[in-house]
């Protein structure tokens, strides 16, 4: 509750009942957290039931299709992958597997409902100006994470396969069912968390701690930074790496168009408060 929303007066005069009032609003609080985290944990286990129920179809169609010579990527550039076939070494790795899969799908396609739950909890503690310029935050964060995992998918993951299934010194490959779903995880679902880049600067401005000047005086260290953690989430290819470093400038540059246009607001707004 804002403070300027108190009554002092009252609760100087009833301390305790304002104490009892102040314990019951954040048992309130977290009564309701628990039931946004219910829904959100709810609709993840909604997914992810529906894909175990298919899992069959989700491994054949989604999870392995990248290794496959027919995959979009491959037809466009017109180049076929190395063959490779995967195997199970543990009794129970493919029913492991399947689990991880379908959590990892529920997580994703549930991630607007999810981020709607999370909003739907903070928004009552907002202000109406708050409020209005967070306006269209929970389909903007769904559309940029879902740009993410699809570049993840279409464009990281078929490069950096064949790049590591292609890769020989000498040794026989034979890659586990395990590790290729975690590799695909990796190409994927951090991908549609970086693709949120834009949101957080503008999160960064609002407390103060960025601007565009700061932005562009920075920009060929957050480069060089990109470059780097390119390399730490992907293979040592160049390819793959430039493949989430540019993207990764490119949401930089968004980023510092985005904090001008802020600033240009709020200075108009300031100018405006002054003459009146």
């Amino acid at each position: 509750m804002p403070l300027d929303q108190i009554d002092v007066d009252k609760m100087s005069q009833t301390p305790q009942i304002g104490q009892a009032e102040a314990e019951m609003s954040f048992i309130d609080h977290l009564e309701e957290l628990r039931w946004h985290l219910i829904r959100a944990i709810s609709s993840i286990l909604v997914v992810a039931i529906t894909v175990f129920t298919f899992d069959k179809w989700v491994f054949k169609n989604i999870i392995l299709a990248p290794k496959e010579p027919d995959f979009p990527l491959y037809r466009w550039l017109n180049f076929a992958p190395p063959a490779f076939q995967l195997e199970t070494r543990v009794l129970g790795e493919q029913f492991i597997v399947s689990l991880k899969v379908s959590i990892i799908l529920g997580i994703i396609f549930a991630f607007p409902f999810i981020l709607w739950e999370i909003w739907r909890f903070i928004k009552p503690g907002l202000y109406d100006n708050e409020r209005k310029a967070a306006r269209g935050i929970v389909l903007v964060c769904s559309a940029l994470f879902a740009l993410g995992v699809l570049f993840g998918y279409y464009i990281i993951s078929p490069f950096a396969i064949s790049f590591l299934a292609g890769y020989n010194v000498g040794a026989v490959s034979a890659p586990t069912l395990d590790s290729f779903v975690n590799y695909m995880t990796m190409f994927t679902l951090p991908t549609g968390m970086i693709f949120e880049l834009p949101i957080v600067a503008i999160f960064l401005k609002r407390i103060g701690l960025i601007d565009q000047e700061f932005m562009r005086t920075y920009r060929k260290h957050a480069f060089v930074s990109f470059l780097v953690f390119a390399a730490i989430i992907t293979p040592p290819d160049v390819v793959t790496q430039f493949l989430i470093a540019v993207p990764l400038y490119v949401l930089y540059e968004i980023s510092i168009r985005v904090v001008e246009r802020i600033e240009k607001r709020e200075a108009k707004e300031e100018a405006k408060a002054a003459a009146q």
